[in-house]
């Protein structure tokens, strides 16, 4: 289950558009910020997707996404023209094929081929169309579902709604929140051929009723049970707070939201109606936040802030630029067992002993973790602001950061050793050493 926001320019303290991701997955889906650059492909004639080929272009484009380690396709991510894009799974009345594209699997086809927001939703209803949405977007438990997007731009963003080849998209008018649950109603600005037809002869549209995309597809039961509405609710309440003065960091507090405006509550208090999830033992939690993506749109050097780790809560934002050099330092193998060279694991390490001493991390280490937020997006800022700055210098920036972060594990990793555990719920215990024991990860 995840989360993504989007707040066009009439919403943002710049002028600019922001679009966030929350990707919640399972607790040990290693999820790899990777680096892809830009590639002529000459006579290839094919794409293998996760599950199936199609047709190659001959230019793709240099993208950065963030990729559950054992699928073709990417949760988020964005490319060199400024181009971002986030999805959510959705639970429908129509049926789940066995095979298809996955969801993820179209946003990197759109990073890959398109330029603009609207060429993306075109170029993914086409593919849908065609090709069908399908296939197994679990990694160890079995889970099929369709998909809706936010395509944003530095111009423009438009939300995506999907029940596998039907749709309907509006463009967004300042802020825009989507969960695991359709939103578009009665008011939409594309759709899919035919579409009232299609509802009418399925008997999803009754006679003498107005076609509601919402009410004519939902499977509500599954959406109820993914608590989307009110994550939806939430991220949307957040957004509106800060209409007008939206920034990347207003962005990574919505996305490390705890779900209560009076105090932040420890990690085995949340569930699955909050932002910022944590896995438990209950089969109604069975979700993590994996990764985190904020993609800040200026029309000129556009920057994407991601932690590259699981745990929105204890991670750090980091800066990182599409300018024509290979992101190399920062590690993007993986499996679903701990690997201490691979950042997305080196911090899970971290993470698996914050949500157990939480009090001695929210007073000692989160501090640390703002501090160092403030201080990349003051650099960032004053950077952003310089004349001619060379796309030399924004790489050499982001390393620096990237190393900085490196740095700091391990004292982490040994304060949280030595420190004092906080109150925990038992299954919430339970569940965690279960996994951590099944992904080999010394504690």
């Amino acid at each position: 289950m995840c989360d993504t926001i989007v707040a066009a320019s009439k919403a943002t303290a710049d002028g600019s558009v922001i679009l966030a991701k929350n990707s919640d997955r399972e607790a040990n889906e290693a999820q790899l910020l990777k680096y892809i650059a830009r590639r002529n492909w000459g006579s290839k004639k094919a794409v293998q997707c996760t599950y199936m080929s199609l047709p190659q272009v001959k230019t793709t484009h240099e993208i950065l996404i963030s990729n559950p380690f054992w699928m073709w396709g990417c949760e988020m991510g964005a490319n060199e023209y400024g181009l971002a894009i986030g999805n959510e799974a959705v639970f429908t009345r129509e049926p789940y094929e066995k095979t298809g594209l996955l969801g993820m699997d179209i946003m990197r086809l759109a990073l890959e081929r398109c330029k603009t927001a609207y060429d993306a939703l075109m170029l993914s209803t086409e593919l849908i169309e065609q090709y069908g949405q399908g296939g197994n977007a679990g990694m160890e438990h079995r889970l099929y579902y369709h998909n809706s997007f936010i395509f944003a731009d530095p111009s423009e963003a438009y939300v995506l709604e999907t029940a596998n080849k039907q749709w309907v998209a509006v463009k967004v008018d300042g802020i825009r929140s989507i969960s695991n649950g359709l939103t578009i109603e009665e008011e939409y600005h594309y759709s899919s051929k035919n579409i009232e037809d299609y509802a009418r002869k399925k008997g999803y549209l009754k006679k003498g009723k107005t076609f509601n995309f919402k009410e004519c597809f939902s499977d509500w039961f599954y959406t109820y049970f993914s608590r989307g509405t009110a994550r939806q609710s939430r991220t949307t309440h957040c957004a509106m707070r800060h209409y007008g003065s939206i920034t990347p960091h207003s962005m990574f507090a919505f996305l490390r939201d705890h779900g209560n405006d009076q105090e932040y509550i420890s990690p085995d208090k949340t569930d699955m109606g909050t932002v910022c999830m944590h896995a438990s033992l209950l089969p109604t939690r069975p979700s993590q936040s994996v990764a985190a993506f904020v993609a800040h749109l200026r029309k000129d050097t556009p920057v994407f802030w991601a932690i590259g780790s699981s745990g929105t809560c204890t991670s750090v934002f980091m800066p990182f630029y599409l300018v024509g050099k290979e992101i190399d330092y920062f590690p993007a193998n993986g499996t679903s067992t701990y690997s201490p060279e691979v950042y997305w694991w080196m911090h899970e390490k971290i993470h698996r002993q914050a949500i157990f001493k939480w009090d001695y991390f929210q007073r000692t280490i989160a501090p640390t973790i703002n501090t160092l937020e403030d201080e990349f997006i003051q650099k960032e800022n004053e950077l952003y602001k310089k004349k001619n700055t060379s796309k030399q210098k924004y790489f050499d920036f982001s390393k620096q950061c990237v190393e900085k972060v490196i740095a700091l594990h391990d004292r982490w990793d040994k304060e949280l050793k030595a420190a004092p555990a906080s109150p925990t719920r038992l299954s919430f215990k339970l569940f965690w050493n279960s996994q951590s024991k099944k992904a080999m990860i010394p504690l």
